[in-house]
């Protein structure tokens, strides 16, 4: 019989059973795609990781990362829960790890004992943005009327830094009544390739200067809700400032209140040579250790 080490953490909180829950195997080495897959499927969270040997030695780790169905090519929380896990372990500020997106790197925080805190990621790509959609198609992905998704500032958008999800804003009254319709998820899906099959909405409502509320459903990839989007946070982060003149600009974005999982991701956006990229960060609690038997 195989044991595979795991742990979980609490990412996006500084609370046990807050934020979004994530598992990870520290060390993966031996395991298949469909053992990994079916970890992931058993572990039932909105994502697992599974960290391996660098291709590059320069490097800290290639990570993998898999919701309940298939296997993504980088993801926010994860990132920050991983490099939590191994800071922690490894006793370094400063990781690399090879997604299938590309090089994510880590800062890892830490108190002023050196207890590992939390972790800051950067998303591998800049923003880049591509479809364009209704307002009332958005809406009724919601179940919400089309005159609660505002277009005022912008149309909402499918945009992404390494993942793309569909960006709208929504009313700030409406946000917290928004519920996922997966029929219309499907029919979204099926009337636009360019999605890949995976419609994900990121819905999100102003809340203050320099704040907002946000909620993530992807129904068709088996997250009807998830209660902390990193790697959403940073395109709307990026896509805020490209609205805008500035230079740099950071934003709060609380989620996962709705489900009973408060969770605070902190996010900066920053205009460079490439483009706008952005930097999720926050905290993370470890909740549970174990072995998985193969």
């Amino acid at each position: 019989m195989r044991r595979y080490p795991f742990v979980t953490v609490d990412v996006f909180t500084d609370r046990r059973f807050g934020g979004n829950p994530l598992a990870v195997f520290p060390d993966a080495r031996g395991l298949s795609d469909a053992e990994m897959q079916a970890l992931a499927a058993e572990f039932n969270l909105s994502e697992t990781t599974f960290v391996l040997p660098p291709e590059d030695p320069a490097h800290t780790a290639r990570v993998r990362i898999f919701t309940r169905k298939y296997e993504m090519p980088f993801a926010g929380h994860p990132n920050v829960g991983t490099g939590f896990v191994l800071g922690g372990s490894s006793g370094a500020d400063r990781l690399l790890f090879e997604e299938i997106a590309g090089l994510v790197e880590v800062g890892v925080e830490r108190d002023a004992k050196g207890g590992v805190t939390g972790a800051t990621i950067a998303a591998p790509q800049p923003l880049t943005t591509g479809e364009r959609f209704d307002p009332a198609a958005i809406a009724a992905l919601a179940g919400l009327d089309p005159a609660e998704i505002r277009a005022g500032a912008h149309q909402p958008v499918h945009a992404g830094t390494g993942n793309p999800f569909i960006i709208a804003e929504a009313a700030p009254e409406a946000l917290s009544r928004a519920l996922p319709d997966t029929a219309a998820f499907r029919r979204m899906a099926d009337a636009h390739p360019g999605l890949g099959g995976r419609a994900s909405l990121y819905l999100y409502a102003h809340d203050g200067p320099g704040r907002v509320r946000a909620r993530m459903f992807a129904p068709l990839g088996g997250t009807v809700e998830d209660a902390a989007t990193g790697s959403a946070a940073t395109p709307l982060a990026a896509l805020l400032l490209s609205l805008t003149d500035a230079s740099e600009a950071r934003l709060d974005i609380s989620q996962g209140t709705e489900m009973g999982r408060p969770s605070l991701l902190r996010t900066t956006a920053r205009r460079g040579a490439d483009g706008i990229r952005a930097t999720v960060g926050g905290g993370c609690v470890p909740v549970l250790r174990g072995e998985a038997n193969l």
